[in-house]
């Protein structure tokens, strides 16, 4: 009788070695002097503080800020059209842009990678854009753990989750509170459909138009493929300058992230009881991939504006004084801003009229 073995069970420990073997010149390329290094140690190890004239943050009243969430079936364009490097970017922009909402400085990232098979080169492209988001939102990826399970995933699926950490001086936290009638909103232009919905854009798109990934889409300036992979934008660096801007006064009064939920229900998370904010309707420019999708679907108005961000990735309220220059400092951080509303009294609603 044959003696049984791990590869035989369809985990090949071989090549997982050859897999983890590839990680470590991808994560070191996000670790900042505050990273305390453990080689093979079973946690991640981070400095919240430390005497260094120019890494020190002296915290007065330090508060951590969590998060976590994935790509969602996002993942399924990724894997039908062979391109694994960007979901990446996607699993760490939603978490990181939970963060900032908070008003937190993202501090470390781990990941959680789940695989029918292991495959060292599908592990490289999926850690690589998860690199390319940490460095793009100025946080270390300082741990992660790979899954290899044949019995649950398919050769060749795959899943991914993320958690962030970050930190924020209990002063400066944002939570809504102050969120005042007379504020501006402003939106933050996202890159596109981001990382939500998109079983509502598959069914659209492959089941109801019949599409392909590769098919040319004239109004989108690109293939399927290319439009709906298009990673969820990272808005930490602009958001944080201003944060760090304005150290003394607290001009930001709230931020929300634009996800499942749309700008009604994401911005009504953070409104006070007392206000309601009035969004003006055509504000700010159209995505092109949005009045496709919904032409393609014959989409009621209601639930695009449900399911989907419409164009905004961000929503940051602000004091009507210092609107202009804070608009102005996160387009010069290279993000699109459009004053797209305003807090009146009320009952903690949102309108767009």
């Amino acid at each position: 009788m044959a003696k049984a073995t791990y590869k035989d069970a369809g985990v090949d420990l071989d090549v997982y070695a050859e897999s983890m073997s590839r990680l470590p010149r991808l994560v070191k390329r996000t670790f900042s002097p505050r990273v305390m290094q453990l080689d093979g140690g079973f946690a991640g190890l981070f400095k919240l503080d430390f005497d260094n004239a120019l890494f020190a943050r002296k915290y007065e009243d330090p508060v951590l800020i969590s998060c976590t969430d994935g790509v969602g079936t996002k993942i399924k364009l990724a894997i039908d059209s062979g391109k694994h490097n960007t979901v990446g970017i996607d699993l760490v922009a939603m978490c990181v842009n939970d963060a900032i909402c908070c008003g937190a400085e993202p501090l470390f990232f781990l990941d959680y990678i789940a695989m029918g098979k292991d495959d060292p080169e599908l592990l490289e492209q999926l850690v690589t854009g998860i690199t390319n988001g940490c460095v793009d939102s100025d946080c270390a990826l300082i741990g992660g753990e790979t899954a290899i399970m044949p019995d649950l995933y398919k050769i060749g699926d795959y899943d991914m989750a993320g958690f962030c950490v970050g930190v924020a001086d209990r002063k400066h936290l944002i939570d809504g509170k102050a969120i005042a009638e007379g504020d501006v909103v402003l939106g933050l232009s996202s890159s596109g459909v981001h990382s939500n919905g998109f079983s509502l854009v598959r069914k659209v798109v492959f089941e109801i138009a019949g599409l392909s990934l590769d098919d040319h889409i004239e109004a989108l300036g690109g293939t399927v493929g290319e439009t709906l992979l298009t990673p969820t934008k990272i808005y930490v660096q602009p958001v944080r300058h201003v944060l760090s801007h304005y150290k003394i006064k607290n001009v930001v009064h709230g931020i929300a992230h634009i996800t499942g939920g749309g700008l009604q229900e994401n911005l009504e998370r953070i409104l006070p009881k007392d206000v309601d904010v009035e969004i003006k309707k055509g504000s700010w420019p159209d995505l092109p991939v949005f009045p496709w999708l919904q032409e393609l679907g014959e989409i009621e108005d209601e639930e695009m504006g449900r399911v989907f961000n419409m164009g905004i990735g961000l929503v940051v309220i602000v004091s009507s004084y210092y609107a202009a220059s804070v608009q102005k400092m996160l387009a010069e951080g290279g993000c699109d801003v459009f004053e797209i509303g305003k807090v009146t009294s009320g009952s903690g609603q949102v309108h767009l009229r």
